[in-house]
């Protein structure tokens, strides 16, 4: 059982932090190798029509499944923080209120996802010569949802009991089955877009069947009897409480991303692909920074479940020493392999040249991403659901805001896209290093007092 869970809240901060992201670093990595795999096969094997469409369904997904995503983090900060004050049988409970909460909210929007896409794609202003193939192949992700929650689920409920390895094993072999399913469909039988997408959905099966049957036999806190399958008020209220404003904030974020968009799709398909291309290769070297977050995430929880606030004041230091070595060095690979990298995706040289440029806008700008990520997964391991909610709108102010901004300013053009997300990446940092600094962070959520 001890390989299974780590207590954060004792021994170095920095041991901990690294011991728990790596694995994650390297589970993000591989799950981006399949989404860029998933876009180099499309691109060059169906054209940049298709890679638009996988990339306007990219940004769709994320946008409708930000509930769930949500919950899964407000589970994982509730468990945290009752692992960290040492209430095994609450974690129970949670867990067990968690299988509700994930499932039925994947089922609802999976359903949601398949009867209205068309009409947001419209709003979006998908050209018309993509939206068959993009409405394919978003509502084969909404068919498989309950795998996407279910995977989602089951990781956040091991990492915050300090579990980051078995989401990290499963996730290695669904990016193996997907990308080996990516290249024998559609390179060698010749398949189209939709079977890119059935794809992805087989493996994030099987990344969920195995994450819930590996720790199932050494993991305690796993065997869940039927009085912890009872519905519980108060938890589900506390995974509600810090759930709902991060799912929010992702909604937001997600809706923000859709506007910008469809200020990309004025621009054209070539303008579209180049997007679809340099959001890969930013998600790709946004890696180190979510993972350094999610640790942020745990380790808060459990510290401050076991009132141990300076633990967390000193990992949050740490962490940032280690974003802006990676920001430092994600800004020299763009900045000198960026075409080369742009044109891994596609071939037409007008794709790779408007991506070019574009990286080269938004590179000296990774070093803010680091610092939202890091603050950001502080903030949400303390449950401070308002901060949740101010980024939100943070986010939607700079994206629209600025996007329109940018595109009445004379010689920008579709530029103003790449300025959009730097400029509002820079906005967000300094609303997060404001909110930590306010000081109340140490006060939301904590469960050591909670008498239960």
């Amino acid at each position: 059982m001890a390989s299974y869970i780590s207590n954060m809240t004792e021994g170095s901060e920095f041991k901990h932090l690294i011991h728990f992201s790596i694995p994650l670093l390297i589970g993000n990595m591989f799950q981006q190798f399949y989404s860029i795999v998933n876009s180099v096969v499309v691109g060059r094997f169906l054209g940049k029509n298709a890679l638009a469409a996988v990339g306007i369904a990219g940004t769709l997904h994320f946008m409708f499944f930000s509930l769930c995503f949500g919950l899964a983090v407000g589970v994982g900060i509730v468990i945290s923080h009752y692992f960290g004050a040492k209430k095994a049988d609450k974690v129970k409970q949670t867990i067990g209120n968690s299988i509700y909460v994930i499932m039925l909210s994947s089922v609802v929007l999976g359903i949601l996802g398949i009867l209205f896409t068309k009409q947001i794609l419209v709003l979006m202003q998908t050209p018309t010569e993509i939206m068959g193939e993009t409405i394919a192949y978003f509502r084969i992700l909404c068919a498989g949802v309950i795998f996407v929650g279910g995977y989602n689920g089951i990781s956040a409920i091991l990492r915050a009991l300090g579990d980051s390895k078995t989401p990290l094993i499963f996730l290695l072999i669904s990016c193996a089955i997907n990308a080996v399913l990516d290249i024998a469909f559609v390179v060698f039988l010749h398949k189209g877009i939709e079977w890119v997408a059935i794809a992805t959905i087989f493996s994030q099966a099987v990344a969920m069947i195995g994450s819930i049957l590996l720790p199932l036999k050494n993991n305690e806190y796993l065997h869940i009897r039927s009085k912890h399958m009872r519905l519980d008020k108060e938890i589900l209220i506390k995974v509600a409480s810090m759930g709902f404003p991060v799912a929010l904030q992702n909604l937001m974020v997600a809706f923000s991303m859709v506007i910008l968009q469809g200020v990309v799709n004025r621009f054209g398909a070539s303008a579209m692909a180049a997007f679809t291309a340099t959001s890969r290769v930013e998600q790709l070297t946004g890696q180190p920074f979510n993972s350094m977050g999610a640790a942020m995430t745990t380790f808060t929880g459990q510290n401050l479940g076991a009132g141990k606030t300076d633990r967390v004041r000193k990992a949050l230091f740490k962490s940032i020493r280690v974003v802006v070595i990676f920001a430092a060095f994600m800004w020299l690979m763009v900045a000198l392999f960026g075409q080369w990298i742009v044109g891994q995706f596609v071939t037409d040289p007008e794709v790779i040249r408007i991506g070019h440029i574009g990286l080269l806008i938004t590179g000296p700008f990774y070093v803010v991403l680091g610092l939202i990520y890091v603050i950001r997964g502080l903030l949400n391991g303390a449950g401070d659901g308002t901060f949740a909610l101010i980024i939100g709108f943070v986010e939607i102010a700079g994206r629209v805001g600025l996007s329109l901004l940018f595109a009445s300013i004379a010689g920008i053009g579709v530029w103003g896209v790449w300025w959009t997300s730097g400029v509002t990446w820079a906005i967000v940092a300094l609303t997060a290093i404001i909110r930590y600094r306010q000081g109340k962070w140490d006060k939301f959520g904590r469960l050591r007092d909670d008498s239960n």
